[in-house]
């Protein structure tokens, strides 16, 4: 679990984060972080943060956010404010680097998350779209089904399989955190 201070790099996008403020130095109520973004053709998935609001107020560079289906380009000074279950990604396409903080509230345990999929993306076990391995994904996907969720399949969907699978990914040796072999 991260705490204030930790920093994490995710070598497929480039992306660096320092953990300001944590759930753990919060009580739960906050997650917060500062991105470093370079620019990269490699995008996240789009995703929904079911029960999280997340922010990213600018500091520097360029930020383009997909959100609802529309791009916003967020500059220095700017913020944008995604509600909890909006489908959505951002990255940079610019050449200048992306300095942002982002919050998530509640915190949940989105910080769990950064660290398995930036190790993930470490490790190279990332596919072109950005996903983790087809049996390390229940694990993780039910771990952090409260905090983040791909929009395809539609989530009663990936529930489904989800269920089914995590013991098989389980008996094969998965866990539901990753950590870095490198």
């Amino acid at each position: 679990m991260a705490k204030q201070g930790d920093k994490i790099t995710n070598a497929r996008t480039g992306q660096r984060m320092l953990f300001l403020r944590t759930g753990k130095e919060t009580n739960g109520e906050l997650l917060e972080i500062e991105s470093f973004n370079l620019k990269s053709s490699m995008r996240e998935p789009i995703h929904v943060h079911p029960k999280q609001e997340s922010t990213a107020k600018v500091i520097s560079g360029r930020l383009h956010f997909l959100v609802n289906g529309k791009e916003q380009i967020i500059g220095p000074g700017e913020s944008i404010t995604i509600p909890a279950g909006a489908p959505h990604c951002f990255w940079n396409e610019d050449d200048t680097e992306a300095h942002s903080v982002q919050q998530f509230s509640p915190a949940l345990h989105i910080d769990e998350f950064f660290e398995s999929f930036f190790a993930l993306a470490n490790d190279g076990k990332l596919n072109d779209q950005g996903m983790p391995p087809f049996l390390q994904l229940p694990l993780m996907g039910l771990k952090h089904k409260d905090e983040i969720r791909v929009i395809n399949p539609p989530w009663p969907m990936q529930l489904l399989s989800y269920l089914i699978l995590a013991p098989i990914s389980f008996l094969m040796g998965y866990r539901p955190t990753y950590y870095s072999r490198k």
